[in-house]
């Protein structure tokens, strides 16, 4: 068994076979989510979901993934639990497996969801650190099968802030599945050595290619789909005005989209999004900075070749997929990985 009681703290904890099984598998709960047939691979189970960071996706489908499972979610913030205060990530990781069959973790610090899950002897599944982001990935990586029916000689362009979690895990997801990645962004903002070392080892196996520069008309030629993230991150303590001035030429507008020679590249954003003024942050940075918008304008954000939305809701399916995967012993020939 490849999957049953294993974590999923980042993305190099499964090989290209596995992260395509989930992949697919979150396509196929998709449909049968479609169709009203029952899914309860994870009946009776207790899942925990730890929350250091406010989210509105992650929490959303990890609740409704885990009761489509037939589990009880049970959300604790970070006002709720003793976490890292008055107990220790360990003390802490010890009593929840004790009483939960699995654990979700959302927060800053990678060495924290890698603690709980030594220490908790039960599945635990990163919703987010500083570092990685990977079940954001199925559902990426879902988004674009399901747009083009392969992953096969696919390339995403991601332009933007290149030293967060979405771009590292890009980075490295594409290069063990044979996607190449492009990422332009400002020197100051790509993807730190060891991240590019990682990826470039994987990359090697698979034959994906990865591109990293500051020109982002070269990062975009003949991407099939464009992906940007938010300037400016959940407890990052920059100078905002140097950072949005220098992502500002990097932001995804109609003059970009067709920079990338083709008729049917599709926006990705894993949101939330600064594509107008109607947040509060939005209005206020836009009014600032006196531009419409930040790193997406208003009308690609809604075009019809953005498919933020739809992977959005594959956020669901994702997570369901790696939550039934790994703790609701499923039955996965092992012909199916040998296969890939």
């Amino acid at each position: 068994m490849h999957f049953q009681e294993k974590s999923f703290l980042k993305e190099i904890d499964f090989n290209a076979s596995e992260l395509t099984y989930l992949i697919d598998f979150a396509i196929h709960l998709k449909a049968l989510k479609q169709q009203h047939i029952p899914h309860p691979y994870l009946a009776g189970k207790n899942i925990a979901l730890l929350f250091e960071k406010t989210s509105t996706r992650t929490r959303s489908a990890f609740t409704v993934a885990a009761s489509d499972l037939g589990a009880h979610p049970e959300f604790l913030g970070k006002e709720d639990i003793q976490l890292g205060k008055k107990e220790s990530v360990s003390d802490t990781a010890k009593v929840l497996g004790s009483m939960f069959d699995g654990i979700e973790f959302r927060g800053f610090d990678q060495q924290v969801v890698e603690r709980l899950a030594a220490d908790s002897n039960v599945p635990v599944w990163n919703g987010l650190t500083d570092s990685w982001h990977p079940t954001q990935m199925i559902a990426d990586f879902m988004t674009l099968k399901e747009q083009f029916g392969t992953l096969a000689d696919k390339t995403i362009a991601y332009v933007g802030d290149g030293r967060n979690n979405v771009a590292n895990s890009l980075l490295v997801t594409g290069a063990i599945l044979g996607v190449s990645i492009h990422i332009a962004a400002p020197a100051s903002l790509q993807p730190e050595k060891w991240v590019r070392k990682l990826a470039e080892q994987y990359a090697n196996e698979s034959g994906a290619t990865i591109f990293i520069t500051d020109q982002v008309e070269e990062a975009v030629k003949g991407a099939d789909a464009l992906y940007t993230d938010v300037w400016v991150s959940m407890g990052e303590e920059i100078d905002v005005t140097e950072r949005i001035n220098v992502l500002l030429p990097y932001q995804i507008n109609a003059s970009l989209m067709k920079k990338t020679g083709k008729a049917d590249t599709i926006i990705l954003h894993c949101l939330p999004a600064f594509h107008d003024q109607q947040t509060v942050m939005g209005k206020q940075l836009a009014e600032q900075f006196q531009v419409p918008a930040l790193e997406i304008t208003d009308d690609v954000f809604k075009s019809e070749r953005s498919k933020v939305f739809e992977q959005a809701g594959n956020r669901m399916h994702a997570i369901k997929a790696i939550m039934a995967a790994t703790l609701g012993n499923l039955f996965i020939p092992t012909s199916f990985f040998e296969q890939k």
